[in-house]
């Protein structure tokens, strides 16, 4: 004979919520499988974990105009700059941030494109890898984070937010790559990079 044993029952606290383990901006939405469809083989690689220095959220706010009022209404020409400094090894990963940062703070992917000036985001070499049509016609659909090597800027579509990264060939390539790269952003230009090098490419580019 079995008795069932009715004492009071303990539920698990409703209302206690665990802490999450980082603020975040806003909703994770597209962050996750960023960028692009699936295809087989991993894409590129995932989105890092370890955030070894905050970049600034690249939102209107912390940014530096250049030489524009602050509202910044239909002035395509001059868009919001934001510089995060960084080392040519880290430019990229910086850039990654920055976009991952974008997408938690509610960026539709499609408005983001990252441009590299030294070796090819992974993602745009696995995407190059079936042909240049197929790569640019993901451009042209608008609904990803698109990458591309900056010295194909002239390919590029504008967006409302460009991130460079000038993780290489400091020299011409940076130097016509940020000043067309300023023209393609509607909104928002995130460089990431050294400092001295990008101020004196995009003042040349004036």
């Amino acid at each position: 004979m079995h008795e069932s044993a009715q004492g009071p029952r303990v539920t698990p606290a409703a209302g206690r919520t665990a802490p999450t383990p980082r603020p975040v901006p806003g909703p994770r939405s597209a962050a996750t499988p960023r960028p692009g469809r699936p295809v087989p083989g991993p894409a590129r690689p995932a989105p890092p974990a370890q955030r070894a220095h905050p970049a600034p959220a690249p939102v209107p706010g912390p940014a530096t105009p250049r030489s524009a009022p602050a509202g910044r209404p239909e002035n395509r020409s001059a868009p919001q700059l934001q510089l995060i400094p960084a080392s040519v090894g880290g430019a990229l990963d910086a850039a990654e941030e920055a976009v991952d940062l974008l997408l938690e703070s509610g960026r539709a992917p499609g408005d983001i494109l990252v441009l590299t000036t030294g070796e090819q985001h992974p993602w745009a070499a696995h995407e190059l890898s079936f042909g240049e049509a197929a790569y640019w016609a993901q451009q042209d659909a608008g609904d990803d984070v698109f990458f591309a090597d900056a010295s194909a800027v002239d390919r590029a579509k504008a967006r409302p937010v460009v991130v460079v990264a000038v993780n290489g060939d400091a020299g011409e390539t940076v130097a016509r790559a940020l000043p067309v790269a300023r023209d393609r952003a509607a909104a928002l230009l995130i460089v990431c990079g050294d400092p001295q090098t990008i101020n004196s490419a995009l003042g040349a580019g004036v």
